[in-house]
């Protein structure tokens, strides 16, 4: 618990709540002035994901930095704690996290948690916020073997908060284009293909900071058409506890309703988008 604290207290995350304030503040009043504000349930939505998320990392931080740390002194030592370990450390963040996300949307158990971050039809910074309550627990198996390769658990926790808060101001409508940072990094443009519910959009750019491993492992698509924001099915409440376990509630009945052992296990494991085409009312995908 002793490292957990020390952990909060220089968290990046935690840190820039003033700047997420400000910056949303600036945000609004800019789509207030063109009649786009931010609507009140939408955004309170998100934020209580935010807070909600917040709270459960502080005290899932307990379990996950135990596992880290045993990965980690019955781990490789590779690496050492010099700068480049950070460099490296970046892309291997990066490249859990593209793997995290992406099974995030072909499995169905694991879009129960990720769902909540796509269920908002707006698109702006409090967006971002919108996190899954779930979610701390779902992605610890993807950061172990960083730890085994030789990075302790306080380095891996900061790279982490690191890549969520670059991963904040790309929720934006704002900002168009990048020019040349779009064929390396992820982008508003990348990332608003993300968070489409247009057929041509889903299922694609899954990256957190990089948008490299998308290109190279086949899942990019350049923002071409308008995008439409949220589920194909979308939500009908702003209900806080509705909105994070709607999806865990209808996967499970769907589950114990199918005929056979093999169709239940297909109901949580399968990918919601291919599960969709055989029963359009659910998931929400």
């Amino acid at each position: 618990m002793e490292q957990v604290i020390q952990y909060i207290k220089e968290e990046p995350t935690i840190l820039a709540i003033p700047f997420y304030l400000i910056t949303m503040g600036i945000e609004n009043f800019a789509l207030w002035r063109k009649k786009k504000a931010y609507g009140v349930a939408d955004t309170a939505a998100s934020l209580s994901g935010g807070v909600g998320s917040l709270v459960v990392r502080f005290f899932w931080n307990v379990v996950f930095i135990f596992l880290l740390d045993l990965c980690y002194k019955r781990g490789l030592h590779l690496v050492g704690h010099g700068w480049y370990a950070w460099v490296i450390l970046l892309f291997l963040d990066d490249f859990a996290f593209y793997w995290m996300h992406r099974l995030s949307h072909e499995i169905r158990f694991l879009w129960g948690s990720h769902v909540v971050h796509h269920s908002s039809q707006r698109y702006h910074l409090a967006t971002a916020l919108r996190q899954s309550w779930t979610a701390p627990l779902i992605e610890t198996p993807f950061w172990l073997p960083i730890a085994f390769l030789g990075f302790p658990a306080h380095m891996i926790l900061i790279q982490m908060s690191v890549s969520l808060l670059y991963q904040y101001w790309i929720h934006t409508e704002t900002i168009r284009t990048l020019g040349p940072l779009e064929y390396v990094m992820n982008t508003p443009s990348h990332h608003r293909v993300h968070h489409g519910s247009n057929p041509e959009y889903i299922d694609t750019n899954y990256g957190g900071i990089f948008i490299i491993w998308d290109r190279l492992f086949g899942t990019f698509v350049p923002e071409t058409v308008t995008v439409r924001y949220g589920l194909t099915k979308n939500l009908t409440t702003h209900n806080w506890v509705g909105i994070q376990f709607h999806e865990f509630i209808d996967m499970f009945r769907d589950a114990w309703n199918a005929p056979t052992l093999k169709e239940k296990f297909r109901q949580i494991f399968a990918s919601p988008t291919a599960l969709a085409k055989t029963a359009p009312a659910r998931p929400e995908r």
